[in-house]
């Protein structure tokens, strides 16, 4: 799927379904938080949500006083509906609408957030230019937390083909300047009530070790 093709995609899915009507929502993201706790959080610890879309990840980001929070994602709707989910503290989000393999990071974060985003990403070129994406946004130091389906879920959603991973096959993918530092295995509900098996994990960024 090209870009063009996938941004009608994600668009058409989000005209079409409201927030928590998809199968990926969550009202509370927790392992996600979970995650970010351990790593340690504050007011100027810089994010990225990548794939956030609606996602209520940047509600709870905003309600812990975070101040440098950043959301990318392929659909304008998406992201339009979280910015007239939270009102007015929208304004505290820099949103950018943008295909993740094509989109040119203009600063450094801190931690890079990507649930549910990779994993749709099936030709190599792709992946690669998501890697690539991910270490020119990474401060050294920096974590990665990336949420895909584990090697027991799901192997298409949303009509699409995904990529599953546990933590070995995603460290190959990501290298050596990758140090994985945490794992987590989540069963999802969906909103339909069925069980999705996720796989969470934590690296953290080193880019001399390449």
């Amino acid at each position: 799927m090209n870009s063009v093709s996938a941004r009608d995609h994600w668009q058409s899915v989000y005209q079409q379904k409201s927030s928590d009507e998809v199968s990926w929502f969550q009202t509370t993201p927790s392992p996600s938080l979970e995650l970010l706790h351990d790593i340690g959080i504050n007011q100027d610890t810089s994010i990225i949500d990548i794939g956030g879309g609606s996602s209520c990840l940047v509600d709870h980001l905003l309600a812990a006083g975070i101040e440098r929070i950043t959301v990318l994602d392929i659909s304008e709707a998406a992201l339009e509906a979280s910015q007239k989910r939270i009102g007015n503290d929208a304004r505290r989000v820099e949103w950018i609408v943008a295909d993740v393999t094509r989109w040119t990071p203009a600063t450094a974060f801190d931690i890079w957030h990507d649930r549910a985003a990779l994993h749709f990403l099936t030709k190599p070129n792709d992946i690669c230019a998501y890697i690539e994406r991910l270490k020119s946004s990474l401060k050294p130091g920096g974590h990665a937390i990336i949420g895909t389906f584990a090697l027991d879920g799901p192997e298409y959603c949303s009509g699409l083909p995904v990529m599953r991973y546990d933590s070995s096959l995603l460290q190959k993918q990501l290298g050596l300047e990758f140090e994985l530092v945490a794992s987590k295995h989540h069963k999802h509900l969906t909103p339909g009530q069925f069980e999705q098996s996720f796989q969470f994990n934590v690296f953290r960024f080193n880019p001399d070790a390449g």
